[in-house]
């Protein structure tokens, strides 16, 4: 699969290879990322190699654009790219750029950068969410304001806080009323604004997990947090109960969360509701599991790649994904997903869309 190790332990990319595993900073260590490079290895030999971000210089010459390896050869864009890449890291000015100068060069991006862009910020792919007709948390954020004087303006009793960029559970707390967030807003890092959300107290400490891989769900499992945590992140102790077809209705919606961002690959998390639908939670583009989803989870990934490749030498164009209108790149800015989805009020899911968040 690889033609040699570079400094990070991936591979200096040859100029044949076709699909790429791209990893942003810290992931080359990680779990998923092993057991996904060996089976893009199986499924590709040497037309694949996982490459680590940091091995590429990105550059204009005479109107064209180049790709360069750090020993200086000039490589060829691949065909097909799926790129993890560490939320809380991931930067317009770094990651974001070589994604944008991979799709210019022709490469088929699993996840289209407008959509991995919408993951980053937590307001962001709410925005598209509501647009596009979906149950999201009733959430308030603001922008240059100092952060006491949002909590003045008015928050949700309880309080949901969470901060725009973090993933994990990190920077996540419930505030059982303003007062108590007044008293503590001093101790939170002002770097990013916060979101304030509606708390759902039926779904305390427990959420329904969807991966989704081009339109289809691929795995779910219901996520309980540890200790009665009102958070269910496995990297807090959490525990995961692998429910695939358990439900259908939260699965319709995460389909269609997905799809409403243009994501390939997404992870969806639900909110349970007293009536027995769901609210989106949020949506992430880099997405981890454990190993009891593997074996659904990584042949549908393998096989996103293989579409999108076929799809590529079939036409000589990159493939996009399923059901999405390639953004309006004339009207669009190149940082700022624009508003694409089409609201659809046909969902599946119980009753009305909800407003109420965790």
């Amino acid at each position: 699969m690889v033609r040699a190790a570079g400094p990070q332990g991936t591979s200096v990319p040859s100029p044949e290879a076709a699909v790429w595993l791209l990893l942003g900073r810290d992931l080359d260590q990680d779990r998923v990322t092993g057991v996904l490079g060996e089976a893009l290895g199986r499924e590709f030999g040497p037309d694949c190699a996982v490459v680590h971000s940091s091995r590429l210089l990105l550059g204009l010459r005479a109107g064209d654009l180049t790709l360069h390896g750090m020993d200086g050869a000039e490589l060829a864009a691949p065909r097909v790219v799926y790129a993890r890449l560490s939320t809380p890291q991931l930067s317009c000015d770094r990651e974001a750029t070589l994604l944008r100068q991979l799709r210019a060069m022709g490469a088929a991006l699993v996840n289209p950068v407008e959509a991995v862009l919408a993951c980053v910020n937590k307001f962001w792919h709410l925005q598209e969410l509501a647009l596009a007709g979906l149950p999201v948390p009733d959430t308030r954020t603001y922008t240059a304001a100092e952060l006491g004087e949002a909590i003045a303006a008015g928050v949700p009793e309880p309080c949901v806080v969470k901060a725009v960029r973090g993933h994990r559970g990190r920077r996540v707390f419930l505030a059982p009323d303003a007062a108590t967030l007044r008293d503590v807003h001093g101790c939170l890092a002002a770097d990013v604004p916060y979101l304030f959300q509606d708390y759902v107290a039926h779904s305390h400490g427990r959420d329904l997990r969807v991966i989704v891989v081009d339109g289809r769900t691929a795995a779910a499992q219901v996520r309980t947090g540890a200790c009665g945590s009102f958070k269910s992140n496995l990297s807090l102790g959490g525990t995961g109960t692998p429910c695939l077809g358990r439900y259908p209705e939260g699965e319709a919606l995460a389909e269609r969360a997905a799809r409403a961002l243009g994501l390939g690959v997404a992870g969806v998390d639900l909110l349970f509701e007293a009536d027995g639908g769901f609210t989106v939670c949020e949506v992430n583009a880099n997405v981890s599991w454990r190993p009891p989803l593997d074996g659904t989870v990584v042949p549908a990934v393998v096989a996103a790649c293989r579409a999108r490749l076929a799809a590529a030498d079939a036409s000589g164009r990159p493939a996009r994904c399923p059901d999405r209108r390639p953004p309006d790149t004339a009207t669009a800015t190149p940082d700022v997903p624009s508003s694409r989805a089409v609201p659809d009020r046909s969902s599946s899911v119980r009753g009305a869309p909800s407003r109420s968040g965790r």
